[in-house]
């Protein structure tokens, strides 16, 4: 038996099961009534079953269809079912739960436990994520390793429409058995198949200096390409998790093991090129001679691996005003998938596969104290490592330059101590640091580094906190905390001559040049952050709570380009209002900005803005016993601005192109969301319910198409999402229950 097999059995089994359970709750509910008292078993059911319908067409649904099953069809089937047995005699709890099992996002449960002794768990689910662009192409072969590209001689939007999507199905087990009242085990297993097709693509340019046997000439041939081809998805993905805990009166100990298995069925894709294409601005040319061979070099897809990890962890009580708690792991990941069994070719010799290993440990200790009343003091510290074991071996040659792969490890250390006093008027400080060293170990010496500017084996960050909270008293509570942490580092390294390999820099502003860009994740740096929050309660009815979150990072470089600063602000409000015991109302609304500034050498300097405002408000009420009525209004904005001016010596034909385009257009991403439901009880046991959606799209994002304009390949393939879109929702479902 296959593992789909396995997977439709198991499905099959676990409705059997809930149909026989509802038939079984159902024969039952027509004896003769008991009181709960006498009665030790609680029963509760239900069974729900409707239809629903979509408006628009599949573009119109691009986003709102993407994960929940609603793409592709006008109508749907609706049905789900809740089963739950509770014998009180022996505390044994059946449940069976299934959703969604008219539609491709199905999920079913079930569970039987007795308190206090042990449990069994089963779960299947299905997730369908269906690719919201749609691809207008002439390649064929799709779902297999080979797909072959064909140029599109009718121009853009002359081939097939093509939808990508993928299909998640997985399948999880679980169980629990209490061996003492002090000593429990735990075993969970979880297991996913992800089968279909992503968008993918391959690119190559020619450029003499690197790659001589291309051949471009201009005007002649192509020597530049972008492709488009859909890659194949056939994965499994294994989790299993056991545990072995013990609880005393001081003590609690948990040992556990955590195990994750990739396999892949697909080693990698090779495509079929055309031999004519397009040059970037849309000139048909023959295929250059040497773009061809870089084109079809086959592209590997994501390698087998495995990530095996044991833990050990507790906390003691040494008395009430002393406790700790520890953690101790260890890991080991590998990855050595067969490079030939996966289709790749041009290995070194005598290397078969990456033998990729990395190895982890972990010590954690966490210490709570409190010497003097209403002092209480934290200590912590941990340590990480990380090495990387996987060989290094010579991978790469270019323009007769070999170079091997990189190994990548890091060690960590981390202390922390922070100190809370409990004030009077409900009023509780906090002063606290932190201390993060980070070691990124030896490059290694045989890998390229060409293109980087510098790097650094090693970074510091030190961090510090004051925090004022008044708990609630009355009306009002709230905090108010800043913190501010500088990160600093050793010396830096820069690409040896040649690109392979790194040498010291002991004056990186005189030795590396004004146009070296340090990269902003180690380069010097200054954050400042600032939380404001507060509750407050105006009436018995009303309840209102207001955030702010405030925060810039200062980068210090030995240079004027790259991330200079970057700063965000948040400003959110929640108001919730109880009209009476049967209405109430809420409402929420945020406003934020994050802003990036940077340059590059003889181009630009960006002042990047990333604002977003969100807004909604909602009711839920009950018009009389029987009919019950509710609906939320949102409306969200994200939108992305480029703000572009030019250095001091710009590039050739920059000032020409940004006086003649304006720089980058904004991306802005708008969704009006509007849901109302309303509940009629037709009898106690029995109710009807109608469900009605519509939502409004906008988004604009120029990397994939611009002004309704999509994005263009080489072949004349088209990449296109509906800037505008608008779909509606109405659903309605009876539920009969009993108990």
């Amino acid at each position: 038996m296959t593992r789909t097999d396995r997977l439709s059995v198991f499905r099959r089994s676990v409705l059997a099961l809930a149909v026989c359970a509802a038939f079984a709750a159902h024969a039952a509910d027509k004896k003769e009534a008991k009181s709960d008292e006498d009665d030790p078993i609680d029963l509760q059911a239900s069974v729900s079953a409707g239809v629903a319908g979509v408006t628009g067409d599949a573009n119109d649904r691009a986003f709102f269809g993407e994960y929940n099953g609603l793409r592709n069809q006008d109508a749907y089937g609706l049905f789900g079912f809740n089963y739950s047995r509770l014998d009180r005699t022996t505390g044994t709890w059946l449940e069976f739960v299934g959703t969604n099992l008219g539609l491709q996002t199905r999920e079913l449960g079930a569970s039987w436990r007795r308190q206090g002794a042990w449990s069994l768990s089963a779960n299947y689910g299905e997730l369908w994520r269906v690719n919201p662009y749609t691809v207008n192409t002439g390649v064929t072969g799709g779902g297999t390793t080979n797909p072959q590209s064909s140029y599109l001689t009718g121009g853009a939007g002359s081939g097939n429409d093509y939808e990508l999507s993928t299909k998640r199905k997985a399948l999880g087990l679980g169980g629990s058995y209490w061996i003492t009242p002090e000593l429990q085990a735990e075993v969970t297993w979880n297991g996913e198949n992800k089968a279909g097709a992503t968008p993918f693509g391959i690119g190559a340019s020619c450029p003499a200096t690197v790659a001589p046997g291309c051949g471009w000439s201009p005007g002649v041939s192509t020597g530049s390409a972008v492709l488009f081809y859909p890659q194949q998805v056939d994965s499994q993905h294994n989790q299993v998790e056991a545990r072995l805990n013990y609880g005393a009166e001081a003590l609690q100990l948990s040992l556990g093991y955590y195990g994750s298995f990739y396999s892949n069925d697909i080693g990698a894709t090779t495509l079929g090129v055309p031999a004519t294409l397009n040059n970037p601005v849309g000139t048909a040319l023959p295929l250059g001679p040497g773009l061809a061979a870089w084109l079809t070099l086959p592209v590997a897809s994501a390698p087998d691996s495995s990530f095996n990890y044991f833990d050990l962890s507790g906390s003691y009580v040494f008395m009430p005003q002393l406790r700790a708690n520890f953690k101790f792991a260890y890991s080991l990941a590998k990855q050595n998938q067969d490079f030939a069994g996966a289709g790749l070719g041009n290995a070194p010799a005598g290397v078969s596969n990456l033998d990729g290993e990395v190895e982890g440990t972990l010590a954690q200790i966490r210490v709570v104290g409190t010497p003097i009343d209403k002092l209480t003091v934290v200590a912590e510290y941990r340590y990480s490592d990380n090495q990387d074991n996987t060989p290094i071996a010579n991978y790469n040659v270019v323009l007769n330059t070999q170079f091997t792969n990189q190994t990548v490890s890091r060690t960590v250390n981390y202390g922390k101590l922070e100190g809370t006093y409990r004030f009077p008027w409900a009023i509780q400080g906090a002063l606290g640091i932190d201390y993060t060293s980070l070691d990124r170990g030896t490059y290694t010496p045989t890998a390229s580094y060409a293109g980087v500017s510098a790097l650094r084996e090693d970074n510091d960050t030190t961090r510090w906190w004051v925090e004022l909270r008044r708990t609630l008293t009355e009306s009002v509570s709230g905090l108010i905390k800043y913190t501010q942490s500088k990160q600093d580092g050793g010396g830096w390294l820069a690409p040896a001559a040649g690109g392979v390999g790194l040498v010291s820099v002991s004056d990186p502003a005189a030795q590396l040049g004004p146009n070296a860009i340090y990269m902003p994740t180690i380069a010097d740096r200054d954050r400042d952050t600032v939380r404001l929050l507060l509750n407050w309660a105006a009436t018995e009815a009303l309840s209102v709570q207001f955030a702010v979150d405030y925060g810039t990072d200062r980068y210090d470089a030995p240079t004027q380009f790259a991330l200079q600063e970057t700063q965000y602000q948040l400003y959110t409000l929640d108001a919730n209002y109880a009209l009476s015991d049967k209405w109430n109302f809420n409402g929420y609304l945020s406003v934020g900005k994050q802003t990036l500034d940077q340059s590059r050498p003889a181009g630009y300097v960006l002042a990047f803005d990333d604002s977003s405002f969100n807004v909604g408000v909602g009711f839920n009420g009950k018009i009389d016993a029987k009919w019950q009525v509710g609906g939320t209004l949102s409306y969200m904005s994200n939108v992305d601005t480029y703000e572009q001016t030019l250095v001091a010596n710009p590039a050739p034909g920059s000032t020409e192109l940004l006086g003649a385009t304006g720089g980058l257009p904004d991306i802005a991403f708008r969704r009006t969301d509007l849901r109302l439901f309303g509940n009629y009880a037709m009898s106690e046991r029995s109710a009807l319910r109608l469900d009605a959606v519509y939502q409004r799209y906008y988004y604009n994002d120029w990397g994939f198409s611009y002004n309704g304009t999509p994005f263009l390949y080489s072949d004349n393939t088209t990449l296109y999402l509906q800037p505008s879109q608008s779909v509606g929702y109405l659903g309605v479902t009876y539920t009969y229950a009993w108990k």
